[in-house]
């Protein structure tokens, strides 16, 4: 029997293996880059009330909550038109309810919803979502909303002092909305399908028409635009769209992604792509950095000397003999130092066409951050020698 030592070692062997495996190409699914055209969801709102919070709810003088809660007293044969200007709940708050039908949703099946304030309501902790219709852009309503709201988090306050935890003005549902009303799409009957990539390239395009026309036997693949891929369904497949689009989206492409540096000033997020390329340019990177430091200096009269508008001759001090002039008083003064210092790096000499890998290590030898290579990317494309696309976030 091996001991725990040798299996470490097996473990490590094995580990090893693992890793200095030829790596696969940029290949991928093409479920996970385009989609079929007519296949997506379909996006739902609706407008409600949350009930049951904890004097966290809305204050009625809003109005629309007011309203709300009038008209649906009304509705359970509650006479409350003439009775809202004394309506004073806090229990109560007006939300947004928002929420996407899935794709081919039957009747009956459930579906997630996110809740959201409307009005001045602090938090929908421990509330209840009351029946809600959702309509699509369409006015038609193809679900209703009902439940108790999870926030995932908390606010407290008092005695000058508070405490939040996430965002307490949204909430959602899970599973919280029935589809009451089907977006009729007879997939089955579809004499034509299209592929749309998610992000346009020619290249790319063209690599997946051809992986269809080679994978799938009497498919015709043709090209319509830098992002789509018209298929006419082949006679083998007239009565199973459905085992064609599944034989389409497991198909895997080489994706071509173009030369992007993106930006985020905000954050100090740099992203490069693979295909990044600088050209010879020299690169000096330098910090400058300017301390200024203020010292109080005080300036104290001798003792028992006329304050401003006494006396209009000066006098002399019979402890020490000095003189002392009239209108004698406290002076703060500032005495100011200012250094300055500068890092001294050298000139770096970044050699033609380097790869992703060798640019972000030539960088890194200056000891760059992410904020100060935003500054010199910035530059590099400037001056002509970044062979990428620049985007700032």
């Amino acid at each position: 029997m091996l001991d725990h030592r040798k299996w470490k070692w097996i473990g490590a062997l094995v580990l090893l293996a693992v890793l200095f495996l030829p790596a696969a190409g940029s290949a991928a699914r093409l479920k996970d880059i385009a989609a079929i055209g007519g296949v997506r969801e379909n996006q739902l709102f609706g407008y409600g009330l949350v009930v049951g919070l904890m004097g966290t709810g809305d204050d009625v003088k809003n109005g629309f909550t007011r309203d709300t809660i009038a008209n649906l007293l009304s509705r359970q044969g509650l006479a409350m038109r003439d009775k809202t200007a004394t309506l004073k709940a806090k229990n109560v708050a007006a939300v947004m309810v928002t929420a996407n039908l899935p794709r081919f949703a039957k009747t009956g099946s459930r579906m997630d919803v996110t809740v959201s304030s409307l009005g001045d309501a602090t938090s929908l902790q421990g509330g209840t979502l009351l029946m809600t219709p959702l309509k699509g852009a369409d006015g038609e309503v193809y679900g209703v909303a009902q439940g108790a709201v999870a926030i995932g988090g908390f606010s407290a306050s008092g005695g000058g002092a508070s405490a939040v935890k996430n965002q307490t003005n949204v909430g959602i549902i899970s599973n919280g909305a029935f589809v009451e009303k089907e977006v009729r799409f007879d997939f089955e009957r579809s004499k034509m399908l299209t592929v749309n990539l998610y992000q346009p390239d020619f290249t790319t395009v063209s690599r997946v028409a051809a992986a269809l026309n080679r994978a799938i036997s009497g498919v015709d693949a043709k090209l319509k635009d830098a992002s789509t891929v018209v298929i006419q369904v082949p006679a083998p497949f007239a009565g199973s769209v459905v085992g064609l689009a599944t034989a389409i989206e497991n198909i895997e492409v080489n994706v071509d992604t173009p030369a992007v540096v993106v930006l985020n000033e905000k954050t100090g997020t740099v992203v490069m792509g693979e295909n990044v390329r600088i050209s010879t340019v020299a690169v000096a990177h330098g910090n400058l950095s300017i301390q200024i430091k203020e010292t109080p200096v005080i300036s104290q009269p001798l003792p028992f000397a006329p304050q401003p508008g006494q006396g209009t001759k000066p006098f002399v001090n019979r402890k020490d003999g000095t003189i002392v002039a009239p209108g004698g008083q406290t002076v703060v003064a500032k005495d100011t130092t200012i250094g300055v210092t500068e890092e001294k790096n050298q000139l770096m000499l970044v050699p033609k066409a380097v790869t992703i890998q060798e640019m972000v290590q030539a960088l890194n030898a200056i000891g760059v951050t992410p904020r100060d290579l935003i500054t010199i990317l910035q530059a590099i494309k400037a001056a002509g020698a970044l062979q990428a696309e620049l985007k700032l976030i």
